[in-house]
């Protein structure tokens, strides 16, 4: 008496069958590949149940919906509205929490961490969810996913070479961060009026969780979970990470100092060729190894991140200090490690900060000078201590004969 109906639907097509109610939270730990078919869910399942030789979860369910509650109850699992609507024992999901891993012959005591993203609703009530099934369809609907990439790495190459040119008219000096800050700084018609500093932000803090999650499983199971498929919505329309963001930072950055140097020596130059020039400059860059990407190559830290795929790192990394006993103790175990970009390098200036809101950055800003206030009221009473305990007075001087 511990089953229930479960429900499936997506855009094209419904399906429902009968799970153990417990079954239910790996269902939605799932969500966090962000799956938008049945297709996307049944392989996002295998973060948490290891798959063996046999039928995909469920592969033995029958077509359309059936909203009689069974033993224990039954639950809806909305992709098309993204909701889940759950009666029943045993069950009680969460936006975020653990599950316990399944190695594919038995349930472990290995707990998993997951985390729903933020545009899904958890109900407890199916009533509920069939008032609001309908509206959330349709506001979905009508805002598809967007392929912000197309943009960000193509028309920037269109931007660049327009401003360097108005800079050189306007007789400017150095306008190599300026571009870069309004670059990221302005909405954009062809990001729904959004500004790429913008659009890159939304997903940033739900990547870095899904991705801290996959390390924290690959470290405990000594094999990294199943990455996102290449032809799910996830992987061709997700967000950006923080290891993205900081490539993307350093890329425009590249772009906008070789076409300023360019188009400074050579004077009678047409914007067509420059933009296919930064564009081979950029397929170029973003292709080879680079010493501040442990030589990787940034397209393949970029591709990692789009994939879920932490950055495991080995004792042969530049990383590794054999002088470092920590960097030895690691090598010796048996557990890989990651490696992680910090942004270090970035400008200064809340439009290249992975602050959301100028007020964010803004605090921060405040709390670093109060520190470093607190640190020279600290040095210079350290002097004074200093200087009294070596027995000058405040009369006392040095001659010079």
């Amino acid at each position: 008496m511990s089953d229930v109906r479960l429900n499936i639907l997506e855009t094209e097509r419904t399906i429902h069958g009968t799970i153990h109610g417990t079954e239910i939270d790996y269902v939605v730990a799932a969500l966090s590949a962000c799956p938008t078919t049945i297709e996307e869910l049944q392989n996002a399942m295998a973060r948490f149940c290891k798959p063996l030789l046999g039928p995909k979860p469920f592969a033995l369910f029958e077509p359309g919906t059936n909203e009689e509650p069974h033993e224990a109850g039954i639950s809806f699992v909305d992709l098309a509205a993204r909701v889940v609507a759950t009666e029943a024992a045993y069950s009680n999901p969460q936006t975020k929490g653990c599950v316990c891993y399944h190695d594919g012959t038995k349930l472990t005591d290995i707990k998993v961490a997951y985390y729903v993203p933020d545009d899904w609703l958890l109900l407890n009530s199916v009533a509920e969810y069939q008032c609001i099934r309908d509206l959330r369809r349709a506001h979905f609907a009508a805002s598809p996913p967007l392929d912000v990439r197309t943009v960000l790495y193509n028309a920037v190459t269109d931007f660049i070479v327009s401003e360097c040119f108005a800079a050189r008219d306007a007789k400017m000096k150095d306008p190599v961060v300026d571009i870069h800050a309004r670059w990221l700084m302005t909405p954009r018609d062809d990001l729904r009026g959004q500004s790429p500093r913008i659009v890159m932000l939304q997903q940033r803090e739900f990547i870095e969780a899904d991705l801290q999650s996959r390390e924290d499983q690959w470290g405990i199971l000594g094999e990294p979970a199943p990455c996102l498929d290449e032809t799910s919505v996830a992987y061709r329309f997700g967000g950006f990470g923080t290891h993205e963001i900081i490539v993307y930072y350093d890329l425009v950055r590249f772009l906008i100092s070789r076409c300023w140097k360019h188009i400074n020596k050579k004077r009678s130059i047409s914007v067509a060729r420059e933009v296919a020039r930064l564009r081979q400059l950029q397929s170029e860059w973003l292709a080879r190894p680079e010493e501040d990407f442990e030589n990787k190559s940034a397209a393949y830290v970029i591709e990692c991140e789009r994939k879920r795929l932490p950055l495991a790192g080995t004792p042969e990394d530049d990383w590794f200090d054999d002088n470092c006993p920590l960097c030895r103790a690691m090598a010796e175990h048996p557990r890989p490690g990651f490696w992680h970009f910090d942004g270090s390098n970035m400008d200064d200036d809340f439009a290249f900060s992975l602050f959301s809101t100028r007020e964010e950055w803004e605090e921060l800003q405040s709390f670093r000078n109060e520190i470093d206030r607190d640190l020279e009221r600290g040095m210079a009473q350290r002097k004074k201590e200093l200087f009294d305990e070596a027995g000058f007075s405040a009369g006392d001087h040095t001659r010079i004969h």
